[in-house]
């Protein structure tokens, strides 16, 4: 293995001791409702309630303490339109060195602003981050600054590492350890540090579906870039994994599982009902991924990768996910055009306990005036079972429901 002295005990237990004096501390949470659900003992490491809303500070910070005093000063430079350009903002801040944060031109407002508010200077060029990381290395050989890549640098992964030493610490008897993967310095880092701790402690790596490069590169034994990603897990949208941690994270991790998008969806729902969190989509991976495990009575942890999740995305996957949940649904029937039909439907739909939302009512549908006002109501329901009464109530009444595509 290439650099085989590099990723050891004693550099994880000083990473250790250097991010405490940084991050904050995120015990584990036991989740009755994960538990319940999966027949195992289910705990979140919520990284998501880190500073900066993410674990990104803790490589940041350990590549920095790792650095001379010479590079210290030449000033830091990176390539992110997310939780990593706050982290190494926030790790430069606190070590009083110059960072430059080069983004994508397409990165939202807010983000900049926070990464400026944390004392970087932010350079926006390109319409992606590739595009950004080749400007930021074109910056770093013009004016001598040091990179500190997101996840390709076997310093950061041993920092971001640290989360496994919290977790083994505070659960030693745990079983299973699940961790995200975009570039894949998380589950490197988690992944080395937990076999060297206790080898017989699985740790099981998460990606979006559509964008599985790591789950391609194992299967190759060498990495490869896919030809494009597409999930809402914008976090962990990577195409290509990292080169330098890849011979680790392919010794140490046991298993790799893939997501579709529509299960992050219904599982940010359940974060927010029943722990009241903002995770993000890709810091869900690992719990949407529980139901792919086929493991009983085992403790199992989750780690909740970030919460910065800005507000517009935030309604619509609640939204998607009140459809998918059918805790949302739209029908359409037909009335006779008569008075007194529009409260004999709401004395229907009240009488099994379901909640019209929204209605649209329309004259112009038929000359069979029997069949003449299509009503669409949108409804609120507790769930799939729920739905079909409501369903089965129409149907007595002669009603003849029809569901219709969801546009709430």
């Amino acid at each position: 293995m290439a650099d085989e002295q590099k990723m050891t005990l004693d550099k994880f237990e000083e990473a250790y001791e250097d991010v405490k004096k940084v991050t904050l501390e995120t015990k584990l949470i036991y989740s009755d409702y994960w538990s319940n659900t999966t027949g195992n003992k289910v705990y979140l490491k919520p990284e998501n309630l880190q500073r900066t809303g993410a674990y990104k500070v803790r490589g940041a910070y350990y590549k920095i303490t790792t650095l001379s005093d010479e590079e210290r000063s030449k000033g830091l430079i990176t390539a992110s339109a997310g939780n990593h350009a706050q982290g190494v903002a926030y790790a430069a801040k606190c070590y009083g060195v110059k960072a430059t944060i080069v983004m994508p031109t397409s990165t939202p407002l807010i983000k900049v602003n926070r990464t400026k508010a944390l004392g970087a200077e932010v350079v926006l060029y390109g319409n992606v981050y590739d595009e950004a990381y080749e400007k930021a290395v074109e910056l770093s050989k013009e004016y001598g600054y040091t990179m500190v890549h997101p996840f390709d640098d076997l310093d950061v992964a041993t920092g971001q590492g640290t989360i496994a030493m919290e977790i083994i610490k505070e659960l030693p008897t745990v079983d299973y350890i699940l961790v995200p993967i975009g570039g894949g310095g998380l589950a490197t880092g988690v992944s080395t540090l937990a076999k060297l701790l206790n080898p017989k402690v699985k740790v099981i790596g998460v990606e979006p579906a559509g964008a599985n490069c790591m789950q391609e590169s194992i299967k190759a034994g060498h990495v490869v870039a896919l030809p494009s990603v597409n999930t809402i897990a914008d976090g962990t949208a990577v195409k290509k994994p990292g080169e330098k941690i890849f011979p680790y994270l392919k010794e140490n991790i046991d298993d790799i599982i893939t997501v579709p998008d529509e299960d992050l969806v219904v599982a940010f729902l359940d974060m927010v009902e029943n722990h009241k969190m903002v995770v993000e989509n890709s810091g869900l991976l690992s719990v949407a991924a529980l139901k792919q495990l086929d493991v009983k009575d085992k403790k199992i942890a989750c780690v909740l990768s970030g919460g910065n999740m800005d507000i517009i995305t935030m309604s619509s996957v609640v939204q998607q996910g009140l459809i998918m949940r059918d805790r949302i649904f739209t029908v359409s029937v037909l009335l006779p055009d008569k008075p007194g039909e529009l409260s004999r439907v709401a004395g229907v739909i009240a009488d099994v306990s379901g909640n019209v939302i929204k209605l649209e009512h329309n004259q112009f549908v038929s000359i069979n005036r029997n069949a003449a006002v299509e009503l669409r109501i949108t409804l609120e329901a507790f769930g799939s079972e729920h739905k079909e009464q409501i369903l089965d109530a129409l149907n007595k009444e002669g009603y003849k429901p029809r569901i219709v595509r969801t546009n709430i």
